[in-house]
Formats: structure tokens, C-alpha cells, sequence
């Protein structure tokens, strides 16, 4: 899968996750960008990615991302 595909895929997700059809996310995109990205949103978040890709997130990926392009760069591995 291409990166422009992975994030068309994030961007729909973080539009339904966060009920916000404006919302488009970068490399750069962090939970500091996003108003309404807490815990219990992310925990969502992680799932409903895990889903839509068809792959789980280790711990360790989860605990270490900074942004939604390092989340691109697992998926592209994973996918």
C-alpha cells in the first residue's frame, strides 16, 4: 500500500474517531494538535487503525509513537 493510500485511510478514521469531517492529518499530526486526543480517543484510535489495516500494534509501538506519520511508517511496514 502506498503512503498517499495510508493516509487517506487515517484521515477517514481520525474524521469518524474525532466527528470532525474538516479534520486532516499530516506526518506531523500529534495528539497536541488534536483538542479532543485523549487517552480513552487514542485507545479508539489504535483499534479502529488496527481494524481498518488489519494488524495489531505492539506495546511498544503504541507507547513510542510521536506523530501520525511514525504510525504511517508501522502501517507501511505492517501492510
Amino acid at each position: 500500500m502506498e503512503r498517499n493510500e495510508i493516509f487517506e485511510k487515517l484521515n477517514e478514521i481520525f474524521r469518524d474517531v474525532f466527528d470532525d469531517e474538516s479534520l486532516t492529518v499530516t506526518e506531523e499530526t500529534s495528539a497536541a494538535d488534536i483538542e479532543d486526543w485523549d487517552s480513552l480517543t487514542h485507545i479508539t484510535l489504535i483499534s479502529e487503525v488496527e481494524d481498518a489495516f488489519d494488524m495489531k500494534f505492539s506495546m511498544k509501538e503504541v507507547v513510542g509513537m510521536k506523530n501520525v506519520g511514525e504510525m504511517a511508517d508501522i502501517i507501511e511496514r505492517e501492510a
